[in-house]
């Protein structure tokens, strides 16, 4: 999964995991994918185990994002989800996904 402001893979990367619009859900099997949005972003607080929870429920292995607040790195730590991270450098999902191929995204 990774955190989006967008639905598309040429959408722009969310740098906040709890707060991101969008996950993007990608298979490196097959380059199949979907989008899901990320109703957590309407909590008041507690988005990022909010968001963790939805990540666990879709049963990701790892997900790709800006950065994690403690809780949700806690959660999904716990929960045995690897976690990675990009910067403002990467300007859309797309790119995200090419840089987790050629292991350039940091392990958080």
């Amino acid at each position: 999964m990774i955190s989006s402001q967008g639905n598309t893979l040429q959408s722009q990367p969310s740098l906040r995991f709890g707060r991101s619009p969008f996950y993007i859900k990608y298979n490196l099997s097959d380059d199949a994918w979907s989008a899901h949005k990320n109703e957590a972003v309407k909590e008041s607080s507690g988005a990022g185990v909010a968001a963790s929870q939805y990540i666990i429920n879709h049963q990701a292995s790892t997900v790709l994002s800006g950065r994690f607040g403690p809780n949700a790195q806690r959660a999904l730590s716990y929960s045995g989800i690897k976690m990675l991270t990009f910067d403002e450098t990467y300007e859309t999902i797309q790119s995200v996904i090419d840089g987790y191929k050629s292991n350039r995204l940091k392990e958080f």
